[in-house]
């Protein structure tokens, strides 16, 4: 056995590992889970939907059979198979990019990512695909090379079968090794099972990972770099019972969410909170919120609501609050969001001008709602707060929005954005606190003397203090980089402009 021919991990030390070079193995090893059911679930449920999870799902009894009872390569074969066969190479790297990391590093295991990350050369060496764990490990864990599967494809889709030298396991693995490194032996192999022993055989040093250790995953302040932005529908890793749970849920919840968004959408908005709250949507208010303004007094401004921004649905959630509908400026939201929408939105151009222009007018008319961030995040961060709304009133109220989900998201960066209200109206029991906190203080506005970014960095801090969330720069333009591959603008066809991206 291999836990008997070498020690574990635990006895080989990280101190002066600076110039070596270690080996790794993925599942069981750098990851505390020995399976990758969860993540090839992934894969099926965010490129294909519920109808390739369901034929996944179905087809991970005849993988488990063929795994433990055949061969390794056998079962992993037909996870591959189930998941991606027929599917888009480029979907296949976006979902790697944008939605496995999140879920890799929640799983990272203390003890190999210590020796692991002590060493100056990095690689891994794994018999999952490479497409699917490359942008994790080279972009968060700081990998030099990653060694894994290489599935076939056929005019940019999958085709479901393995090129040579086929699935990276036992002795394969070695192989693999021996090409990339010749005559040069790494200097620490990492590892959890039989089939790791022949690449830890060619290292100068060789460590078990043992199996179902009592151990806490790494916490993210320890990685190398932080998981801000992340993508993808599901909440929960989606192991097999997770995964049949969502499969059963879909044909209730989907139902559930449409008279949800009919009730918001349909009722007067002072009824709305009882509504949610009889379909099983829970809004917590907290704070104090400033009346209506009056219509008698004409030269009274309206109070501008400065909201953080989790999801599309945070002006509704808004109004909810406080029984009356408040008019929203959005960068961008679907047409099907504006139609089933309660109340007004309006859009923004990014034309300075143009925009404060606007602002202003709905301004005069009553109370209006902002999300200056620009566009949704998930994590606890605030994103950079555009300065323009402090210029236009010193009536300015900032709302922490904060919401939980158990099942879908209510985000997308890479998706159809009409979906959003849908997938977060699909919780069991969703939830959205709203925290209405007390009216900027005059001294702090631009009335009196202070720059319109003076302003919005300080209801930046103030918000973040609120939720205990951290304060970044980082703008819409680093989340779209970051999970879709450009800067979250499109080319609109009928004016030949370039049109912001929904939330």
């Amino acid at each position: 056995m291999a836990s008997s021919t070498f020690p574990t991990v635990n006895k080989c030390t990280s101190i002066g590992r600076e110039k070596q070079t270690v080996v790794a193995d993925m599942d069981g090893t750098l990851l505390i889970g020995r399976s990758s059911f969860p993540y090839f679930a992934l894969v099926a449920f965010e490129v294909g939907g519920v109808v390739r999870l369901l034929i996944y799902l179905l087809s991970s009894p005849i993988a488990a059979f063929l795994y433990y009872c055949i061969s390794e390569s056998a079962g992993i074969q037909v996870l591959v198979f189930a998941s991606m066969a027929g599917m888009k190479l480029s979907s296949i790297e976006s979902v790697a990019r944008a939605v496995l990391p999140k879920f890799y590093s929640a799983d990272l295991h203390p003890e190999s990512w210590r020796v692991f990350s002590s060493c100056g050369k990095r690689c891994v060496l794994t018999a999952n695909p490479r497409i699917m764990v490359e942008p994790f490990l080279k972009e968060f864990l700081g990998a030099d090379v990653v060694l894994g599967t290489e599935i076939a494809s056929y005019k940019g889709r999958a085709t479901g079968l393995i090129c040579k030298p086929g699935i990276l396991v036992g002795d394969k693995k070695a192989q693999v090794l021996m090409k990339t490194f010749g005559d040069e032996k790494p200097d620490i192999g990492l590892g959890d099972r039989v089939t790791d022993a022949p690449f830890m055989a060619l290292c100068k040093e060789g460590y078990i990972v043992p199996a179902k250790p009592k151990v806490t995953t790494v916490t993210s302040e320890k990685l190398p770099k932080p998981i801000i932005f992340h993508d993808g529908r599901l909440v929960q890793k989606p192991t097999p019972l997770m995964a049949l749970l969502i499969i059963l849920w879909i044909p209730i919840g989907f139902p559930l969410a449409c008279l949800r968004i009919a009730a918001g959408s349909l009722l007067p908005m002072k009824f709305v909170y009882h509504a949610f709250k009889a379909l099983g949507v829970r809004v917590i208010v907290k704070g104090t919120p400033p009346p209506p303004v009056e219509k008698s007094k004409t030269d009274q401004s309206g109070v501008l609501f400065i909201c953080s921004h989790r999801t599309l649905l945070d002006p509704i959630f808004l109004s909810t609050a406080l029984g009356r509908a408040i008019p929203a400026v959005t960068y961008s939201v679907s047409r099907l969001s504006e139609i089933i929408s309660p109340i007004k939105t309006v859009r923004l151009s990014r034309d300075r001008a143009t925009d404060a222009s606007m602002i202003k007018k709905l301004l005069q008319e009553g109370d209006l709602a902002i999300c200056p961030e620009g566009t949704t995040c998930r994590e606890p961060f605030l994103l950079r707060f555009s300065a323009l709304f402090a210029e236009l009133t010193d009536e300015l109220v900032p709302v922490a929005m904060v919401n939980r989900m158990t099942m879908f998201h209510g985000t997308t960066a890479t998706g159809w954005k009409g979906m959003d209200p849908f997938y977060f109206f699909m919780n069991p029991s969703p939830v959205y606190e709203v925290t209405f906190l007390k009216k900027l203080p005059i001294e702090f506005t631009c009335g009196s003397g202070k720059t319109s970014h003076e302003v919005a960095n300080y209801i930046q801090r103030v918000v973040a203090s609120t939720l205990s969330y951290e304060c970044t720069s980082f703008t819409r333009r680093d989340k779209y980089r970051a999970l879709a591959g450009n800067d979250g603008t499109v080319v609109d066809k009928t004016n030949k402009a370039n049109k912001v991206m929904g939330c």
